[in-house]
């Protein structure tokens, strides 16, 4: 699948994404991607149809993109719910466990996660995987001693590898942290991966996201459809 098809079939998940999204909802806003197109369609939304919501986002530069077509941005702390989060994922597989962290939001995107009401992600259909893992997992680290939790996963076998811009520096998230992404190929354990990455000292949060998902929107040639958690 090349870039223009692949956008595409982003494109059209993102746009029926957006029908999600109702008068006076609070709805949280992920980040990659996907969630440009979603964002497109809600400021077209906004400004064609008149549609009223408070955004939530996972990060700075989805803020601004939804700031500039008029949507209304809070931070997390100032609302008491969330209606619907909307969001991207790297990988996900057929029992809803995914991978995020590709764009180093992962963070953000658990935060404004555990604290919605339903979630939705949406995918191009090269993301639905049998097993998760082939898409390295990023890892969340402080800056103090990252080097000495890189060598506590080398001593595991999680073949880690510190992300670098395109200058040669390290990646900063949106709290100023490193992303150590671990080239596993496949996890077989994730909830016994995700437990032992949370309990090492320096580890801030892991893109592990198990069984949290309540239904995928998938981009496809033939039309978007539904994955529906049942275990949710």
């Amino acid at each position: 699948m090349d870039k223009a098809q692949q956008d595409a079939l982003k494109k059209a998940a993102g746009i029926e994404a957006a029908k999600l999204v109702e008068d006076g909802m609070i709805a949280g806003l992920g980040t990659g991607s996907t969630v440009r197109f979603l964002v497109d369609e809600l400021g077209r939304r906004v400004q064609e149809e008149g549609l009223k919501f408070t955004g939530v986002t996972t990060s700075r530069r989805t803020q601004e993109q939804a700031e500039s077509y008029g949507i209304k941005i809070v931070d997390v702390d100032d609302v008491d719910h969330i209606d619907v989060t909307i969001d991207g994922a790297d990988e996900v597989d057929k029992n809803f466990n995914g991978i995020k962290g590709g764009g180093a939001a992962l963070l953000w995107e658990k935060i404004v996660a555990i604290n919605s009401n339903k979630i939705v992600w949406i995918v191009d259909e090269s993301k639905v995987v049998d097993t998760i893992g082939k898409f390295p997992l990023p890892v969340e680290v402080i800056p103090f001693g990252a080097g000495h939790v890189v060598k506590k996963f080398e001593a595991k076998g999680y073949k880690p590898v510190l992300r670098l811009d395109a200058d040669g520096k390290e990646v900063r998230t949106d709290e100023n942290n490193f992303i150590v992404d671990l080239h596993l190929e496949r996890i077989d354990h994730p909830q016994d991966l995700a437990e032992d990455l949370i309990n090492t000292v320096g580890v801030v949060e892991h893109g592990l996201f198990l069984n949290m998902v309540d239904t995928v929107i998938v981009g496809d040639p033939n039309g978007p459809r539904v994955m529906t958690n049942g275990n949710k």
